[in-house]
């Protein structure tokens, strides 16, 4: 199998834009992926709407397949690149901060809902999904989905190196002083783990929120292999099926693990 090329792309910074102004710049941000030979491009949480939204989340939420969720697939399908994107998902009474993963070709292969919800605006406006893994499959590759706070929990990580994901797609909206999550934590779980996390997180200021920037995509060894900086900002990395394997062939920490131990962790 040769190398997956993925895009991160942290935009647009800033105060939170019209959903109009977001597609056009995923519509510039995927024409430019897909020039570089990038198999997927992957977006910030809530990427459709912007962050800061206070209660205008619940005007701005809309079904997993409503008319922004087809506007990003018709770009996928027009640039021949997968996308995972965030926005606020509305399922009857219900609003889950959510992430569609959308194939190439325009369909969609995944959604996920975050299970873990951050903070007072959080737990106010969203409902927390209730399905942790989420996968599906690219080039080969099982991708699965997280959002941001979801990962700075070991448990979800290693759920899905046991279930077999090759690659955690984490749309974030990280905000300052937390810079450790995406310097140190990140890679610390692609390493425990043995998998790729790509981790794509929103940039500047939206309302009391500053978003630290920082996107990276981490590799098995422990390393961060793309790295963004603090502003709006479009990195690409590999990842690579044949090192992957070979670092959990060397890596023992899935092997020696002794899940009778774990019994008061649940």
């Amino acid at each position: 199998m040769k190398p997956l090329r993925i895009a991160l792309y942290q935009g647009p910074s800033g105060v939170p834009r019209t959903t109009e102004e977001s597609l056009a710049a995923l519509d510039d941000a995927a024409r430019r992926a897909a020039a570089t030979g990038a198999a997927l491009l992957a977006t910030a949480e809530m990427y459709l709407t912007g962050y800061a939204l206070g209660d205008a989340v619940a005007t701005l939420a809309e079904p997993a397949d409503g008319p922004g969720a087809q506007r990003v697939a018709k770009i996928a399908a027009e640039h021949r690149v997968a996308i995972v994107y965030g926005y606020p998902e509305r399922d009857g009474e219900r609003v889950f901060n959510s992430a569609q993963f959308i194939g190439p070709d325009g369909v969609r292969l995944a959604n996920y809902r975050k299970t873990h919800l951050f903070g007072e605006f959080e737990a106010r406006h969203f409902t927390a999904g209730d399905e942790l893994i989420v996968q599906a499959t690219l080039d080969g590759l099982t991708v699965g989905l997280l959002i941001c706070y979801d990962v700075e929990f070991p448990e979800n990580v290693r759920a899905h190196a046991l279930a077999g994901t090759d690659l955690i797609v984490v749309p974030t909206a990280l905000m300052r002083p937390f810079e450790v999550v995406p310097q140190t934590l990140v890679p610390a779980r692609a390493f425990e783990s043995q998998l790729y996390l790509a981790y794509a997180n929103r940039a500047g200021a939206e309302g009391e929120f500053h978003f630290a920037g920082l996107s990276c995509l981490a590799g098995p060894d422990g390393v961060a292999h793309a790295r963004a900086g603090t502003g709006e900002d479009l990195v690409f990395a590999d990842v690579d099926p044949v090192r992957l394997r070979a670092s959990r062939r060397q890596n023992p920490y899935l092997r020696d693990r002794r899940p009778e131990l774990y019994g008061p962790l649940a």
